[in-house]
């Protein structure tokens, strides 16, 4: 596999969501630096440590990509985790520095100029960040098989929990900031056209905290996929379905599926029913094992085989 076609297996969003998030990095920075807005401040902070973000997770889910090798011979899929884990210390950092500026402004509250800039710049990343929730939405949607009931963003809601790490981090991290593209605008309004100058420092400060909402929730479920996480109760359900709907199946004594990345690694033991050849039960368990491969991102099937016991081990 070459270079380029392992950069089209990273994921779509993180890469789309860097290059976006580094130009309203940029158009913020000039923006605050012209009118001394806090908020705008705080939201060219968010933007950076979303670029940075979003690029070292889009590197480390092409890596997450590459096959086994003798030294690693379950893959790399674990090796987004550990991206996403420098993505949470670039965001905790800068949310540290959000809520500082944004209570110095408290502090000493300054009146911002260059409103309609402001609006404007506001208006363009509203408009981009927006673009690109929707596309981890869609993301979400496709990576865990699930139809719309209720609509896109519901759909997302639901089942973010079960997408890959890289997609939920670009769900959570554009859903604060499409959310911070309002309120900065709604701090910017009230100290233009009410005096209320400490809305400035206070829409700061509430971005802040946001990102490090987005910090604990991105930072724990990497945590949990470090260390090595059950898959989601719909993926086992449909695994043992399968592996129960085969005619010569009779029971499943233990089996395990270790979620990696957004991959799946499946472990167990099957119960043949009596009187079967050696031949026969390698048979099945090969077929068996094949219809499993091909299920979506299962990555690798290790199954043993017994005679039926008699006894039910699994319900």
């Amino acid at each position: 596999m070459g270079l380029l076609e392992k950069i089209k297996k990273g994921n779509t969003s993180s890469g789309v969501a860097a290059v976006g998030n580094i130009f309203l990095a940029g158009i913020k920075a000039v923006a605050a630096s012209i009118s001394g807005s806090g908020t705008m401040f705080a939201s060219a902070m968010h933007s950076l440590a979303d670029s940075i973000n979003q690029g070292f997770v889009f590197f480390g889910s092409v890596l997450a990509e590459l096959p086994p090798t003798k030294r690693f011979p379950t893959g790399f899929g674990r090796v987004i985790n550990i991206f996403c884990m420098i993505a949470v210390v670039v965001v905790t950092i800068m949310a540290y520095e959000t809520i500082k500026e944004g209570w110095h402004l408290l502090q000493h509250p300054i009146e911002a100029t260059n409103f309609f800039l402001n609006i404007i710049i506001l208006l363009i990343s509203f408009f981009v960040d927006g673009f690109i929730l929707v596309k981890a939405m869609k993301e979400i949607r496709d990576e865990t098989g699930t139809a719309e009931k209720g609509g896109l963003i519901r759909t997302a809601f639901q089942q973010v929990r079960k997408a890959a790490p890289a997609t939920r981090l670009v769900f959570y991290e554009d859903l604060v900031a499409t959310f911070s593209a309002v309120l900065a605008i709604i701090g910017i309004v009230l100290a233009q056209f009410f005096n209320v100058l400490a809305a400035d420092g206070i829409a700061s400060i509430i971005i802040g905290i946001l990102m490090l909402y987005v910090a604990y929730r991105v930072g724990y479920d990497n945590m949990a996929g470090l260390i090595g996480v059950a898959a989601p109760a719909e993926v086992e359900e449909n695994i043992t379905n399968i592996i129960l709907g085969h005619k010569d199946i009779v029971d499943i004594q233990q089996i395990r599926i270790i979620q990696e990345g957004r991959l799946y690694h499946v472990e167990g033991t099957i119960e043949l029913r009596k009187g079967m050849m050696l031949d026969e039960a390698d048979d099945v368990q090969i077929h068996l094992r094949n219809m499993l491969l091909n299920q979506p991102d299962v990555a690798d099937v290790v199954l043993g085989i017994l005679e039926d016991d008699g006894k039910i081990n699994w319900k």
